[in-house]
């Protein structure tokens, strides 16, 4: 069988024409949306941390979840993904080769390929209703969906590291007053058991008083327990596997006064959460448009030569091919894309619901801590101290009884112990309000008129 010499020729020039028409019609991977969420992606991929420190600031434990934290590098590849797939969307659909032979292997002048006649034609599908435009930008606004996400994951990663450290401090504060009652429980042991021994009181206020020490040294060890528990629920964030610092540093007294609520409602607009609905509507619309655009049906073109073997000639062929959209015109796509928009409108609302209640119960918590440890310490603690002070000097001077002094005693470290829980429920509810607003606290109470800036945790 033998091909007109003038078919390879032509296939060619056309297979180059329609290369070159895809390559100047292919997607840009840079615009607008997508630079926007190619700043959301982690630069280099995120492995644990190996390095040991000593002591560890707040700062120092915030730069070790973003490095190590496992559920951040998933959402880097997730956006990388997406990027991918916005690229998939732009390009164009290959063309087809299509190579056919007729007429032959039949009888007399059409034995073997003597009659025969091969067509070689090359189609292409040509997408209509401007298809690939919106693929590619419902693909790029979901690759931004993916960025937004990231963002809040980020925030509330950062959220959970800062509680986290909180927790540790106040465990470690915890451990610090339990052994402290613990060595004040042995030094009161002995005093009772001097008392004891000279017959000024009776053997069972000293029985008591090694009771309370074994009580003592119960809520010591306790406390040690509940501090090496925190610290690996810290370093866990980095994807640790044990804590790999001695202790953490910060300083949980610094309490700043609060302003009204109603000057950080309009801060919650930097909530991730929030934020990214503008770009899931602009989505869904994208998809509806795309919808309706794939009702449109797609022309199909064809050209090719063909060979006729018996007069040894070659003719060109064309065809174009176009379904007609009598049955299928993409009705359920396009409700269900109309139907999806509305869902994100609602669904937008319910967000914004979420987040300002979340935002009230968060601040409700925040401004109760505040009142309840501002209270403490400038109230009930000092009167607790002077209360166990004067019951302590008061029973070594044999004025008061061994109850009377151990009353004062669990009273004082039990505002003591009540007051470090205010503290960290402070410094907790502070970082719940500062995820949810999407800024530092501090910033808004420095530029607030009726307040100073006051950082709860050394950095």
């Amino acid at each position: 069988m033998r091909i007109g010499r003038f078919v390879l020729p032509i296939l060619l020039v056309l297979a180059t024409a329609i290369t070159a028409w895809s390559q100047e019609s292919s997607p840009s991977v840079v615009g607008n949306s997508a630079v926007k969420a190619a700043t959301l992606v982690p630069e280099t991929p995120l492995d644990p941390p190996t390095a040991v420190v000593k002591d560890l600031t707040l700062a120092e434990a915030l730069a070790l979840a973003l490095k190590g934290n496992p559920t951040l590098a998933a959402f880097g590849e997730e956006i990388r993904a997406r990027d991918a797939a916005a690229l998939q969307a732009g390009l164009l659909p290959n063309p087809d080769l299509a190579v056919e032979v007729e007429n032959f292997a039949g009888k007399e002048n059409l034995r073997g390929f003597d009659g025969a006649e091969t067509t070689i034609a090359l189609s292409q599908l040509i997408e209509l209703g401007g298809k690939r435009d919106k693929r590619r930008q419902v693909a790029t606004l979901e690759k931004d969906l993916a960025g937004w996400d990231y963002q809040g994951k980020k925030l509330e990663v950062l959220a959970t590291t800062a509680k986290a450290f909180i927790q540790v401090l106040v465990a470690q504060q915890r451990q610090a007053l339990t052994e402290e009652l613990a060595k004040l429980s042995e030094q009161t042991l002995a005093a009772v058991a001097a008392r004891v021994e000279a017959g000024k009181v009776p053997p069972l206020e000293q029985t008591r008083a090694q009771v309370e020490l074994a009580r003592a040294r119960t809520e010591a060890g306790k406390a040690k327990r509940e501090l090496e528990t925190s610290r690996r629920r810290l370093a866990a964030l980095w994807a640790a596997d044990r804590a790999d610092f001695t202790q953490v540093i910060g300083d949980l007294t610094a309490l700043a006064p609060l302003p009204a609520e109603e000057s950080f409602l309009e801060l919650l607009k930097n909530n991730p959460d929030l934020s990214r609905w503008s770009s899931e509507l602009e989505q869904r619309q994208a998809s509806l448009s795309l919808a309706r655009a794939q009702a449109v049906p797609d022309l199909t073109l064809s050209f090719g030569v063909r060979n006729l073997q018996e007069s040894d000639s070659n003719t060109l062929v064309a065809g174009i091919e176009l379904p007609l959209p009598l049955f299928n015109r993409n009705q359920g796509g396009v409700g269900q894309a109309r139907a999806n928009l509305e869902k994100a409108h609602r669904e937008r609302l319910a967000a914004e619901t979420d987040v300002r209640t979340g935002f009230a119960e968060a601040w409700q918590g925040l401004s109760a801590a505040y009142l309840e440890a501002s209270t403490l310490r400038d109230e009930i603690l000092p009167g607790a101290q002077s209360a166990f002070e004067s019951s302590e000097f008061g029973y070594r001077e044999g004025k008061f009884d061994f109850l009377q002094m151990l009353d004062a005693q669990r009273t004082l470290f039990g505002v003591k112990e009540q007051y470090l829980q205010a503290l960290g429920d402070y410094h907790q509810g502070r970082t719940e309000v500062e995820r949810l607003i999407g800024s530092p606290l501090h910033e808004v109470l420095s530029s607030s008129p009726q307040t100073k800036s006051s950082v709860e945790v050394n950095q």
